[in-house]
């Protein structure tokens, strides 16, 4: 699985403005919905049941926010550069402004991971991290 299959060109928020944190998974979930042609309030619920779990703020003002949505058939992905960085209660405890959300299919196990793995590693290399801020 390439990060390509999961990104349609319509799917890179650059910059997005948003205030906090609901703001910003509301805006994802927008944008996944939309990439998925599902509906946006069930995509958003998933993401944020997720956080409530456990912030996905990775550090180094990075966040994966992730969720499983019925009515996929694949995984989606949106990538956004925020134009200001968001508290996001991340692990180091700085904020965020690179976020790589993803929505699943409820049966998609190891694709669910396979995608989470490879967007983790992607974002681990500081190469990356420099241009796409």
């Amino acid at each position: 699985m390439n990060i390509a299959d999961m990104v349609q060109a319509g799917s890179v928020l650059s910059p997005l403005h948003v205030q906090n944190k609901k703001q910003l998974l509301t805006e994802i979930a927008n944008a996944l919905a939309s990439a998925a042609g599902v509906e946006p309030r069930p995509v958003f619920e998933a993401l944020l049941q997720r956080e409530k779990l456990g912030s996905t703020g990775l550090g180094q003002g990075i966040a994966i926010p992730h969720g499983r949505v019925a009515g996929l058939s694949k995984v989606h992905g949106v990538f956004a550069r925020l134009s200001h960085p968001i508290a996001f209660d991340s692990t180091d405890g700085e904020p965020v402004d690179l976020v790589f959300a993803l929505a699943s299919p409820p049966q998609s196990g190891a694709d669910h991971l396979t995608a989470l793995a490879r967007v983790s590693r992607l974002l681990r290399d500081q190469a990356t991290l420099s241009k796409l801020r």
